[in-house]
């Protein structure tokens, strides 16, 4: 019996990792390497459902830079093909091309009518932006995390996240507002490897939790980390061309 606790002792000296668990600033990082990698270029479909049952699909392009530069390029439908969207920083602004100027916008505005908002898209910082504690999760084999937004631009005064204990993934998540009422919640699904040792869930629901009939679907069909971004292309000069 004593042979065998001291075996158990050298085996847990010899791997801490297995006995201490994750800070919530880990995960949080964990995070935002899945969901926003520093550098990429990405292509992704978008559809939004309305009230009355009619949807809309979008097919965009996306580039980022750093961790606060992001420029995305809307390919269909027609009658949105040439807009574009920059941010920089906490700045946004969308590029209309038959006014052939960019107009500001704010992280909370909803992104193309749906039910993701612009900072959904294209700010994905939460180690950043939140301040976050673990908290009993009622999903098996994830970690629950309550975040609170340490800044009033961020997109929403609360997040709760379920993350997987096995490799960190998103599993759900539910955003609040500043009353406290639950504005959307989102799933994650089809974990998807786009480039080695690099996985993500490719298709994101979000659901609008005060229009219960609306929400949005976004898949992402392709990635590509460490591409090539010059910073000329994240300026208001470039854009539209």
């Amino acid at each position: 019996m004593k042979a065998l606790m001291l075996m158990l002792l050298a085996l847990l000296e010899a791997s801490p990792a297995l006995a201490v668990e994750p800070t919530p600033e880990e995960l949080l990082q964990r995070y935002d390497e899945v969901m926003g990698p520093r550098t990429f270029e990405a292509e992704s479909q978008m559809t939004a459902w309305r009230e009355d049952g009619s949807s809309r699909t979008y097919e965009l392009r996306m580039l980022k830079a750093e961790d606060d530069k992001s420029r995305i390029w809307f390919k269909a439908p027609a009658s949105v093909k040439g807009q574009e969207i920059l941010r920089v920083g906490d700045n946004l602004w969308v590029y209309l091309p038959n006014l052939k100027r960019a107009t500001r916008m704010a992280n909370r505005d909803s992104f193309q009518g749906g039910d993701f908002n612009n900072a959904d898209i294209l700010r994905v910082s939460y180690s950043r932006d939140y301040a976050g504690k673990r908290v009993p999760s009622d999903v098996p084999e994830t970690w629950a995390l309550e975040l609170k937004a340490k800044s009033p631009e961020t997109a929403y005064d609360a997040i709760k996240l379920w993350l997987r204990k096995s490799d960190g993934q998103p599993v759900k998540a539910q955003y609040f507002g500043t009353s406290g009422q639950m504005l959307r919640s989102a799933e994650f699904s089809d974990y998807t490897e786009f480039e080695k040792g690099y996985s993500r869930p490719a298709k994101v629901v979000m659901r609008n939790e005060l229009v219960k009939s609306r929400r949005s679907e976004l898949v992402l069909k392709s990635l590509k980390r460490g591409v090539d971004a010059p910073s000329q292309r994240f300026t208001q000069a470039d854009l539209g061309r």
